[in-house]
């Protein structure tokens, strides 16, 4: 019977989202799927269009929401309202489904019935992408994502509550509550969402053969303009109570002896190896701790540049 609704957030991806959807077409278990829903952030590339016409001819139906620059939160608590699966999976554009993701998703939901369960799959680089050791790093050591540190079945907190591919009943989050709209921009939306949940009960198992693809190229660069993005949401979540649970999470992790002295010598060293940064981009794989070194040092300048806009408009 089919009883999950996938819903997807866009904005101007018309191409990848049409693959998307073809992938969710072509799951072995698409007839799981009762529905997805589309929910367009004002796309101008004509992505309207093209939903409109590909769902014409899919054996899966395509429901599309246009709507104006509303955020990732406010698309994805429209596409919770009007969902009639009674799960629901959270998808990206650019997250393409494996094709056992759905059945993946539903099999765990049938063996964890309890209506608290959500469940985690995990998330690739697509081959096609050739992702770089860079990217390798991101996406597996907390900085984009911490699937690194996971195992299968393992229950996991709300910092791993990765909106591009978890699943829950759609009953808990009207019940328990659902993404609040003050994030507009990308970053922590999830995250608070996942501590208010876990608060109320939400236990997220996760399930590493529930795989989808990320179909996007990331250079050190995109990382650091990134970093700026998530300093924008952290200042939002700050103001909430996920906020205080984030810093006592990072609290608890003990800092390694002598960090405040590594600290000092990273920031002395990354200037002088400057010209070396287009090594970070490169298919050489470097040592994590230079990957982390850099990254750490551009995202704290990022992370201060904001902090300084935000008080010189308090000011």
């Amino acid at each position: 019977m089919a009883d999950l609704s996938v819903i997807i957030p866009t904005y101007n991806r018309k191409g990848i989202l049409l693959k998307t959807l073809r992938a969710y077409e072509q799951q072995l278990g698409h007839e799981e799927i009762l529905e997805i829903l589309v929910l367009d952030d004002n796309s101008v590339d004509g992505t309207a269009e093209a939903v409109m016409e590909y769902s014409k001819g899919t054996r899966v139906p395509v429901r599309y929401f246009g709507l104006t620059h509303r955020g990732q939160a406010a698309l994805r608590n429209y596409g919770i309202r009007e969902a009639q699966g009674r799960l629901v999976l959270f998808g990206d554009d650019d997250i393409v489904p494996a094709n056992c993701l759905v059945k993946q998703h539903v099999a765990w939901h049938e063996k964890h019935s309890d209506t608290s369960v959500a469940v985690l799959g995990l998330v690739e680089w697509a081959p096609e992408v050739r992702p770089t050791p860079f990217m390798e790093w991101l996406s597996k050591d907390g900085v984009l994502f911490g699937f690194g540190h996971l195992r299968a079945g393992q229950e996991v907190d709300a910092r791993f509550f990765y909106s591009c591919n978890v699943s829950l009943k759609r009953s808990f989050l009207i019940e328990n509550g659902v993404f609040d709209e003050d994030f507009r921009g990308y970053g922590f939306e999830d995250t608070e969402l996942g501590f208010r949940l876990s608060k109320k009960g939400l236990r997220i198992l996760y399930n590493p053969h529930a795989v989808g693809y990320h179909h996007k190229r990331v250079s050190f660069a995109d990382a650091c303009e990134r970093a700026v993005q998530v300093e924008e949401a952290r200042q939002v979540l700050a103001t909430k109570e996920g906020g205080i649970y984030l810093a006592e999470c990072e609290k608890a992790q003990k800092r390694p002896p002598f960090s405040k002295l590594r600290r000092t010598v990273r920031n002395g060293l990354v200037p002088l190896l400057a010209p070396f940064k287009p090594l970070l981009d490169s298919r050489l794989r470097l040592p994590d701790r230079v990957y982390r070194a850099f990254y750490n040092y551009y995202a704290e300048a990022a992370a201060q540049s904001v902090r300084r806009k935000n008080q010189g408009k308090n000011d």
